[in-house]
């Protein structure tokens, strides 16, 4: 009988190989909550860890089998990348385990023809003298990081042009750990009821009232399930805090919501439109974020179905999410080079669409969750080349207000700060990789 964990993952990496799904949403869905905790915790581990390792993982097969990869049916391959996973990286897990529910697996799928190739290649792999994983010394070549950490070398390449070998290294190798869990406290007594449920917290890295679980399911507990603590990035949460206060806000592109949350908490009494092109995800917006003063609108950024100006307004636009994949590591497979001019296109409509909804004075934030030149400071550049009367804002004078302020602590600014942008790393900084730009219009 196959083991729960490994059913579902099973399933779960299908799913985020036809249907394009993300596999952080999949292990937090309703189907796959009901799995025991143990179980929960094994299948969360067999899915990122093939997906952090996929190609380290297809190298391996490919040293083992007579046949290749490209010929293999997607869930023979499936089986083989989560049997070498547990062979060559989970020591408490026993290769005859990992290779006979390997094998168990491919025939549940219908597969039956592949099962003893399936078995050959595991047991050739599984040998004492096999090595598995990669190096754990890489050179600074992008070639010897990309092969060291799993990651496409195109994607290397540029880190180590934009960024320098030694951040592309420290990138490379924050991905491929299990990132750690940051929450935002909304209440004064949230923190108080964690620890009287057990978890364990150290203080936030980047702001005041953030925390970083140091051990404990927060998910667990009903201060998460009823609202008060929130899981989100530390540097998604400066992003939002940096839109700041005023009478009318706008979120362009709002779902899943954490982001509306924090500029609804901090601003009461305004007026805030949340707006998201999709129905399905504007009504889930609604529902995580269900504070009266929110307006949630399906409607796309480019064309907002909204009058009167706004005096702050956040555009962050979809991206390609390089900055996330120590949480998404899906997207470094699915994302190709020519993805970027695409994305940047429509990151420049979203943009223009906010900035014209812009009160004279007012401040847009436009931020992403990416690491791409293109889909950053490039978009700013055409924007201000193309709207009179938008000017670019120094975000540092910002973020040393809100040092003053206490609701900042990371003690150094350089470091966060990128010229006149906002700009984490991950690796360098203890979160995800954002950038922020400050703009303001004066008519």
């Amino acid at each position: 009988m196959i083991s729960p964990a490994r059913s579902a993952a099973f399933d779960i990496l299908l799913r985020v190989e036809r249907q394009s799904a993300y596999a952080s949403e999949l292990l937090h869905s309703a189907r796959y909550q009901e799995l025991s905790p143990a179980d929960h915790a094994l299948c969360t581990e067999l899915v990122m860890g093939v997906l952090r390792w996929r190609s380290a993982l297809d190298a391996a097969i490919r040293r083992g089998s007579s046949q290749a990869l490209e010929k293999l049916d997607l869930e023979v391959l499936t089986a083989l990348r989560l049997g070498v996973y547990q062979v060559g990286w989970l020591e408490r897990v026993p290769a005859r385990a990992a290779i006979y529910e390997s094998v168990e697996l491919v025939k549940r799928a219908r597969k039956r023809s592949a099962a003893t190739f399936v078995n050959a290649v595991l047991r050739k792999l599984a040998a004492p003298a096999a090595s598995l994983r990669p190096g754990a010394r890489p050179d600074a070549s992008a070639q010897s990081l990309a092969a060291a950490y799993a990651h496409p070398l195109w994607l290397v390449e540029r880190w180590a042009q934009q960024f320098g070998p030694n951040t592309a290294a420290q990138i490379c190798a924050f991905d491929q750990h299990v990132p750690v869990t940051a929450i935002r406290l909304r209440s004064a007594t949230a923190e108080s009821e964690l620890l009287q449920a057990g978890i364990a917290l150290a203080p936030g890295a980047l702001l005041a009232d953030a925390r970083r679980v140091e051990a404990g399911d927060v998910t667990r507990t009903s201060a998460y399930r009823d609202g008060p603590v929130v899981i989100q990035d530390e540097a998604s949460q400066l992003v939002a805090a940096l839109v700041g206060s005023g009478r009318r806000l706008l979120d362009c592109c709002a779902a899943p919501g954490g982001k509306t949350a924090v500029l609804a908490d901090r601003n009461p009494e305004s007026l805030i439109v949340a707006a998201d092109l999709h129905p399905q995800r504007a009504r889930l917006l609604r529902r995580l974020v269900p504070a009266p003063n929110v307006r949630v609108i399906a409607a796309n950024a480019e064309q907002l179905p909204v009058s009167g100006e706004f005096d702050r307004a956040l555009a962050d636009v979809p991206c390609s999410g390089t900055g996330t994949l120590a949480r998404n590591p899906e997207i470094k497979w699915r994302l190709q080079p020519q993805d970027l001019a695409d994305l940047h296109s429509r990151q420049l409509a979203i943009a223009r669409a906010a900035a014209a909804h812009l009160a004279s004075a007012g401040r847009l934030v436009y931020s992403t969750c990416s690491l791409e030149r293109e889909e950053n400071q490039d978009v700013i550049q055409e924007l201000l080349a193309e709207i009179p009367g938008l000017y670019l804002l120094d975000c540092r004078s910002e973020l040393q207000a809100m040092r003053d302020r206490g609701q900042l602590v990371w003690p150094d600014l350089d470091s966060i700060t990128d010229g006149p942008y906002l700009r984490t790393l991950p690796g360098v900084h203890p979160c995800d990789g954002f950038f922020a730009a400050l703009l303001t219009r004066n008519d």
